[in-house]
C-alpha cells in the first residue's frame, strides 16, 4: 500500500522551495505571535489557549492541511503528469494512500512541531496545554490530509474551495452555529486536546467518543473515495 518512488516524487513537489516557503510561514508567523505574547503578558494558561486554539488549531493547521493535501495530487492533475503515474504498474489505491502518508506527515511536522513549540513559549506545558493542542493538532492533520487529498482529486480549484471550508466554515461557521460545530475538524481535534489536558481550560462542544468516530470516518471516506475517482480518471485517459 506504501510505493517509495511516489512518495519521494510527492515530498519533492510538496517541499519545493516555492511551497516549503509557504508552508513555513504561519508556523514562524505562530512562534513570532507567542514570543511577543509571552514577553508583553508573562506566561497565563488562558493566554496559551487563546493562541493556540484560535490561531494554531482553528486557522493554521487546516491552512496548512489544504497546502499539503491539494498539493499533494492537484498539480499533476492540473498539468497532465498523472498520466505518466497512472502508466505505471502501481495499484491506484497505493498511489492514494502514498500520498496520504506523504500529506499528513508534511501537515504534522509544520502544524504540530510549531505548536508545541508555541505552547511550551507562552506558558510552559502549564496544564498540559502545550501538549494537548499538539496532539490535537496530529490527530487534525490526518483528517485535513485525507479531506484535502480528495478534494485535490475531485476539483481543479481545490486549494480555493480548501480555503473557503477552512477559512469559511472551520473559523467562521464552526465558531458561530452550534450545529455548524458537530462537523467541523477543529471541533473534533478540540474534544481529544480537552481529554489529553484533564482540565477546563481546553473546552469542545462535541464528546471524545463522537469526535473519535468522525475523524475515523472521515479520513477512511476520504481516502477511499479519492482512490475511486482516481480509478475513473484512468479509464478517461485510457479512452
Amino acid at each position: 500500500m506504501y510505493d517509495p518512488t511516489v512518495a519521494r516524487l510527492t515530498y519533492r513537489a510538496l517541499l519545493g522551495r516555492r511551497r516549503a516557503l509557504i508552508l513555513g510561514a504561519l508556523p514562524l508567523l505562530l512562534i513570532v505571535i507567542a514570543t511577543a505574547v509571552r514577553a508583553l503578558a508573562g506566561a497565563d494558561d488562558q493566554t496559551a489557549v487563546n493562541v493556540l486554539g484560535g490561531f494554531a488549531l482553528a486557522t493554521m493547521v487546516p491552512i496548512i492541511g489544504v497546502i499539503a493535501g491539494t498539493g499533494a495530487i492537484g498539480p499533476e492533475i492540473d498539468d497532465g503528469s498523472v498520466v505518466y503515474l497512472l502508466s505505471k504498474p502501481i495499484k491506484r489505491p497505493t498511489i492514494i494512500f502514498t500520498k496520504l502518508i506523504v500529506a499528513i506527515a508534511v501537515t504534522m511536522v509544520f502544524s504540530a512541531v510549531p505548536t508545541l513549540v508555541a505552547g511550551l513559549i507562552l506558558n510552559g506545558n502549564g496544564q498540559q496545554i502545550a501538549v494537548a493542542y499538539t496532539v490535537a493538532a496530529l490527530v487534525a492533520s490526518i483528517a485535513y490530509a485525507a479531506l484535502f487529498l480528495l478534494l485535490g482529486t475531485v476539483s481543479r480549484h481545490a486549494v480555493v474551495f480548501g480555503l473557503v471550508y477552512a477559512l469559511v466554515w472551520e473559523a467562521l461557521f464552526g465558531s458561530l452555529v452550534p450545529g455548524a460545530r458537530t462537523l467541523s475538524v477543529h471541533r473534533w481535534a478540540l474534544a481529544v486536546a480537552h481529554k489529553v489536558s484533564g482540565g477546563d481550560m481546553v473546552t469542545s462542544d462535541v464528546g471524545l467518543t463522537t469526535a473519535t468516530v468522525l475523524l475515523v470516518v472521515v479520513t477512511v471516506l476520504a481516502t477511499w473515495y479519492a482512490g475511486q475517482k482516481l480509478r475513473s480518471l484512468t479509464l478517461a485517459g485510457e479512452e
